[in-house]
């Protein structure tokens, strides 16, 4: 049996390597040996698995259950250590499981005589396996208890890390499908990276690709729905002209003339959504649908019509799919939508659902609408009414038993618009369902329990447009009306270009113009993790109000250099108000000059207002207080944005 001193002793060496080459060579001969020793066991599989930073496969639904707060008080009770000497250890390293290492030499509980002599792999796994499946905060704390007390401290310390899915030891899944590929090959029967990585994305996996490396059954592996696949993203451009230059290829001229420069690239509009990837029509489990954020976390409880919606896929006729899209709160634009008057409430904060009242078509809703139903658990019928939702699909993955990442966006595209087509008038559900219904997904269609008239079904399946992009001027045109229609900006994507999973290269690029920039003043501080432990580098900031007191907008960390982060360190803490730990409130004395995509309403700030995705440009030294920008001037910005809310 490998002890999981394995797995920790491992994962110090990884911190302390930079080496790439060195890593993979590392982890290689660790699985190597770890699967010579035991062959007929888990070990290989576990150890693979746990350096990649997962407790469970990512096929694997169990979670854990055992968060931040679970942990540190685990740590305290085992370490016997005191809130304080905690908070010193984790502001040392901003990292618990370091702060456990820290903590546990010191603080030792007195040996125990029926002790094992070593944690084992399998050992650690049944303990994951009983965290998931226990019921109860209290039984979950008495697990992770028990498990740190038969640790050493340096297990610990990647016990927790692993328990957090978070090892920080310069190591992703990518370098240990590497590893295992080094690991199994033989002279005879050589095994690529691509191969291991295909077998990983089809049954996502990484334990039973090591198996399957070992036993020479790659390609045996199968697509399995309901695991998300990784998402391709896109690069920012700033300007038509620049978006162009990624698509244009020069023709190799037949005569002594230049030949016109050509483009091969597909115009969308770029949506204030969010990103999502819809599975369904598994014949094996028919009317499942699961929905995954770009996180890769499952979504499907937070939008139940769109579940309800595509439950309507047919397995025997459609087969099974994998959309890539963007999940809209969505204006229907029909003045005989039912809505209850219990919806009110919502009606009251945000005026009008429909943030331009000239649009006559349907359109999308500001991300700050469909923000209120990201996470939620339970969705009632009044939230289903008030905040109606489509999933605007842009990509088709998986149709017709076979993956479709390595064809040309192109025929992607072509396959896609079939698909839409064909689902359409199927991929329907109620704004609302019968709350007394057993099984919802037998009473869709089930009339309202009072005297209004009932609302149709509604399509929520929908094709984001597209076509072909001429020039920049054709961009610049495109994102005027994309920014018109209440969107975000435009995307352009090159026409041959395959579906690279988890990838951001330049065949996918996104045009979105910053909308302003504000100068304002720091008023409090943030200690950072990972290396930015021990740094104050995360910033919350303010405007002046009408009176000229200080009212906060938001809060940014990205856009200031290491070397500003600590000269930024040491000014705050010698201008501290207030040390709240983790937290401090200090004197407004640095002004910084911000950007960001837009502005909500926002209860979280006195100022009634957030900048969403703000990201410092520069420090503005030459400023002094009295200039920052105003609560006017962010009121100013909030009403000229074309796709704010409308307010009653």
């Amino acid at each position: 049996m490998t002890p999981f001193a394995r797995v920790a002793q491992l994962a110090e060496e990884m911190a302390a390597t930079t080496s790439r080459l060195k890593k993979r060579a590392a982890i290689a001969q660790a699985i190597a040996a770890v699967q010579a020793a035991a062959p007929q066991s888990e070990d290989a599989s576990l150890l693979a698995l746990y350096l990649a930073g997962t407790p469970f496969a990512e096929s694997d639904p169990r979670k854990l259950n055992a968060g931040g707060a679970l942990l540190t008080r685990a740590v305290l009770v085992v370490s016997g250590a005191t809130n304080a000497a905690l908070t010193a250890a984790y502001r040392r390293h901003g990292d618990l499981g370091a702060a456990t290492f820290d903590l546990l030499p010191f603080h030792a509980v007195p040996a125990q005589p029926d002790k094992p002599a070593s944690l084992t792999l399998a050992e650690v796994a049944q303990t994951f396996a009983a965290l998931a499946a226990a019921r109860t905060t209290a039984a979950r704390a008495a697990l992770v208890e028990t498990l740190l007390r038969r640790a050493t401290p340096l297990e610990a310390k990647y016990l927790v890390k692993l328990m957090l899915g978070d090892m920080r030891i310069g190591v992703k899944q990518s370098l240990v499908e590497e590893a295992i590929a080094a690991a199994a090959s033989k002279p005879e029967a050589p095994i690529t990276p691509a191969q291991v990585r295909q077998a990983v994305m089809l049954e996502a996996d990484l334990g039973s690709a090591v198996q399957r490396a070992f036993a020479g059954t790659l390609a045996e592996a199968r697509m399995q729905l309901f695991h998300p696949l990784g998402f391709m993203l896109a690069s920012p451009v700033d300007s038509p002209e620049e978006a162009i230059a990624r698509f244009t290829a020069n023709e190799q001229p037949s005569t002594d003339e230049l030949q016109p420069a050509t483009v091969s690239a597909f115009l969308e509009d770029k949506y204030d959504g969010m990103r999502a990837q819809l599975h369904c029509g598994d014949p094996n489990q028919p009317g499942r649908v699961a929905i995954y954020s770009r996180n890769r976390d499952d979504v499907t409880d937070s939008f139940p019509e769109l579940a309800e919606a595509f439950a309507h896929v047919n397995p025997l006729l459609d087969g099974p799919l994998i959309f890539d899209g963007e999940i809209l709160a969505w204006d229907f634009a029909q003045p005989k939508l039912r809505v209850p008057h219990s919806s009110q409430s919502h009606r009251d904060e945000w005026g009008s659902t429909n943030p331009n009242p000239s649009h006559d078509a349907p359109h999308a809703l500001p991300f700050a609408v469909l923000g209120q139903r990201i996470g939620r658990k339970r969705v009632s019928n009044e939230m289903r009414a008030s905040i109606p939702v489509i999933f605007m699909a842009f990509d088709l993955l998986y149709a017709k038993g076979e993956l479709t990442l390595d064809l040309p966006l192109r025929e992607r595209r072509n396959r896609l618009e079939v698909v839409v087509e064909r689902l359409t008038h199927r991929t329907v559900s109620p704004l609302e369902i019968d709350p007394h219904a057993k099984d919802a997904q037998s009473n869709l269609f089930a009339p309202p329990t009072d005297n209004l008239q009932p609302a149709p079904p509604l399509p929520r399946l929908h094709l984001s447009p597209s076509r072909l992009v001429e020039s920049a001027e054709d961009i610049d045109s495109a994102y005027a009306a994309a920014r018109a229609r209440s969107n975000e900006g435009v995307m352009i994507k090159a026409a041959e270009s395959t579906y690279q999973p988890g990838r951001r290269g330049l065949a996918w690029v996104k045009l979105k113009r910053e909308l302003a920039t504000l100068d304002v003043v720091i008023t409090g501080a943030e200690y950072g993790h990972g290396k930015r432990a021990g740094l104050l580098s995360d910033y919350t900031f303010a405007v002046r109000g009408p009176h000229s007191e200080l009212l906060n907008v938001g809060k940014a960390y990205s856009g200031v250099t290491d070397a500003e982060i600590a000269e930024l360190t040491e000014f705050l803490k010698a201008h501290t108000l207030e040390d709240q730990g983790h937290f401090r409130t200090v004197e407004p004395l640095v002004i910084l000059e911000v950007a960001f995509n837009n502005i909500m309403r926002s209860t979280r700030h006195a100022s009634g207002f957030a900048l969403r995705f703000p990201r410092i440009l520069r420090l503005r030294p030459d400023k002094p207080l009295a200039e920052i920008d105003t609560l006017a001037r962010v009121e100013e910005i909030y009403q000229s944005q074309v796709d704010k809310p409308v307010e009653a």
